[in-house]
């Protein structure tokens, strides 16, 4: 990515990708052909994902080493990030004089309708956590927007009383209406524009693109309900 439209705020504070980042041709990568003319650029490649991935476990490890954690992994958007973290997480277990114990809890959030987040929560998976009393817990969550969906599942996990609850957010979106809690641990900043893939969906498509991508305005209506 070029040093003049993305620059680092160190450690997990993240990769601030800046509004006028125009992304990378698709020309440039693989993708399915069934999304063809859906998309309209690659905001993130699947490579850097990963390898941002990997310093972030190496955060996590440093600060919740030889801690045992509960990893609350958010449905649907976060699976696949949590799953690769986790990956990452367990290799540095085996390699380092530092391990962290891990089980893994799955919850699904659901608030979107098209690309408009709505007031109606759904919090499926999530109605008895009384196993989280006194533990570690790290929330793994794909996306977060306006910090709502964030802090209205913040209130519901505290209210099982864990120890400690950190939270790590692949992308934390640039709003101007953004009042929740910012993530423990970022992977990337990004501008206010509804990004799909990575397991990241637009009304369930888009699950299987491997990079971050920009949808188009005729994506967006070809997969509208």
């Amino acid at each position: 990515m070029a040093d003049e439209v993305v620059q680092s705020t160190g450690g997990s504070g993240g990769i601030v990708i800046a509004d006028d980042w125009p992304g990378y041709s698709l020309e440039l990568f693989s993708y399915p052909a069934h999304y063809t003319g859906d998309l309209e650029c690659v905001v993130i490649p699947h490579g850097v994902i990963m390898d941002r991935t990997e310093r972030l476990a190496r955060d996590i490890m440093d600060d919740l080493g030889d801690n045992d954690i509960v990893v609350l992994c958010v449905l649907k958007g976060g699976y696949q990030f949590c799953a690769d973290l986790a990956d990452r997480i367990k290799a540095l277990s085996c390699n380092s004089d530092r391990s962290i114990p891990m089980r893994v809890h799955f919850i699904r959030l659901k608030s979107y309708l098209n690309d408009q987040s709505t007031e109606d929560l759904h919090i499926l998976g999530a109605e008895d956590l009384s196993f989280l009393r006194g533990k570690n817990v790290l929330i793994v969550e794909g996306i977060v927007g306006t910090g709502k969906t964030m802090r209205t599942l913040l209130k519901h996990v505290e209210a099982f009383g864990p120890k400690m609850i950190k939270v790590a957010g692949l992308l934390v979106k640039r709003v101007p209406q953004n009042t929740g809690r910012r993530p423990d641990y970022v992977g990337f900043e990004i501008p206010n524009r509804f990004v799909v893939g990575y397991a990241l969906d637009y009304n369930e498509y888009f699950r299987d693109l491997n990079h971050i991508c920009a949808i188009s305005e005729s994506g967006k209506i070809k997969y509208k309900i």
